[in-house]
């Protein structure tokens, strides 16, 4: 990868989306981890993926929430 190339590691807006994404994945698994231990079963599922018109993309979540018998 040369400097001006989108996808080096050293650029900011990169670096940014990446925190943000870090950041709210923290936040979904501690709810994940709150709703189990208040007895619900969470799967996370692929609903689509979310493609720009450049190449890059990224996969859409659903939560399924298994009910206990």
């Amino acid at each position: 990868m040369s400097a001006n190339d989108p996808q080096a590691p050293n650029n900011s807006d990169h670096e940014a989306a990446i925190r943000q994404i870090a950041n709210n994945l923290h936040r979904l698994n501690e709810a994940v981890m709150n709703a189990v231990n208040a007895g619900i079963s969470v799967e996370l599922m692929r609903a689509s993926r979310y493609h720009n018109e450049e190449g890059a993309w990224g996969d859409m979540l659903v939560p399924i929430i298994h009910k206990r018998d």
